[in-house]
């Protein structure tokens, strides 16, 4: 059992099974077996921004099979295998949104395998692993959609899963509103977002 974040040796790569063991307070995340440490608490602004976003996207939900989760909550990516073991899962993120629709992805734990909907909002120093790493990740492990929020440009740029790879949809601004790929007639006010 590791109990402090130095005892680990961050040239080695790890797994689901080894982050079980890890009883240390930091959040981190695992990136193709990569330890990804998390900022530090959010800016009030990200934290703002999550709530506008969670309240009409839970509301929609409300009699709805999908779940709205939101960070910290761990999704264990599995490269779209329906199950995986704790230690051949390498990948194991905490995005701040995660809209799951196959309940059968739950477990006592989190979400094993790919939420439908995931949206990540971007705050100083997360910018290059919400952007690159991430965004192949999520692309590799069939995320239908994927929003990248800016909260210092206003804008949230969306992208959706079309023949397995990402396509982006949009860059949308304050006054705009914002579609919900996966869910027909469902939009989101941008001005609710950013105000």
């Amino acid at each position: 059992m590791i109990k402090d974040i130095n005892q680990l040796d961050f040239s080695k790569q790890y797994t689901y099974a080894d982050y079980l063991t890890w009883r240390f307070d930091e959040r981190v995340e695992l990136i193709r077996g990569w330890i990804s440490r998390m900022s530090p608490a959010p800016l009030v602004s990200h934290q703002r921004i999550l709530m506008r976003l969670s309240l009409p996207i839970g509301n929609y939900l409300i009699n709805k099979k999908c779940e709205l989760f939101v960070a910290p909550f761990d999704v264990r990516l599995t490269n779209k295998r329906k199950s995986a073991i704790n230690k051949s899962i390498t990948s194991v993120v905490q995005p701040d949104l995660s809209i799951i629709c196959d309940l059968d992805k739950l477990d006592t734990k989190g979400c094993v395998g790919a939420p439908d909907w995931i949206i990540e909002i971007l705050s100083p120093g997360n910018t290059k692993k919400e952007i690159k790493e991430k965004f192949s990740l999520y692309e590799e492990n069939g995320v239908k959609e994927y929003w990248v929020v800016y909260p210092e440009y206003l804008m949230v740029q969306v992208f959706d899963l079309t023949n397995d790879k990402f396509v982006w949809r949009s860059n949308y601004v304050k006054e705009d509103l914002i579609p919900v790929g996966i869910f027909e007639g469902f939009a989101i006010d941008s001005d609710l977002i950013f105000k």
